[in-house]
């Protein structure tokens, strides 16, 4: 968000380090002085720096700085690379074809830049057989390492193993 500067009436000290709009220092005049010098430009007298002693104040166009900045946030929002978590959720006796679908729901994902978070759930006596559900999440990455990397391997939390892959980035 553009942050709000003080402007003309706005500015409250007496004395101020004068800038023009081509960037060049003026010096320190008062605050009458400043703002007649930006009334006779037709422009704005705008605090850049309140913080100094004393501030900063330019003759600038306000109205077109904001439209400038406001401008200037959309277009890095646009470049701004956002990555959500998508999950694909399997349990341990899952068949091959149904397996499939879930490495085809993954690579969907990776293609589209998301992170995928895999849950393999463990119901009752499989809890016993953890190796059958490290055997599948190798498949898995296997069915990926072309479009991902593993963020964090095979762990186990609870009844649920988690793994995380994240798409490799267009370098």
């Amino acid at each position: 968000m553009v942050e709000d500067l003080r402007v003309n009436q706005q500015i409250r000290a007496r004395e101020v380090r004068l800038i023009d709009q081509e960037g060049e220092q003026i010096g320190i005049k008062s605050i009458d002085e400043a703002m007649r010098a930006a009334e006779e430009k037709g422009m704005d007298l705008v605090e850049v720096a309140p913080q100094a002693n004393p501030p900063v104040c330019r003759i600038m166009d306000y109205g077109k700085y904001k439209y400038e900045q406001a401008k200037k946030e959309k277009e890095a929002k646009k470049n701004q690379n956002v990555m959500n978590v998508k999950e694909v959720q399997m349990g341990v006796k899952i068949d091959d074809h149904d397996f499939d679908v879930k490495l085809k729901q993954a690579r969907r994902f990776l293609k589209n830049k998301d992170k995928v978070k895999v849950r393999l759930k463990f119901r009752g006596r499989e809890m016993m057989h953890q190796e059958i559900g490290h055997e599948l999440m190798e498949r898995l990455i296997e069915g990926t390492e072309d479009l991902g990397s593993v963020e964090s391997g095979p762990n186990m939390e609870g009844r649920n193993m988690m793994m995380f892959i994240t798409p490799d980035s267009d370098k």
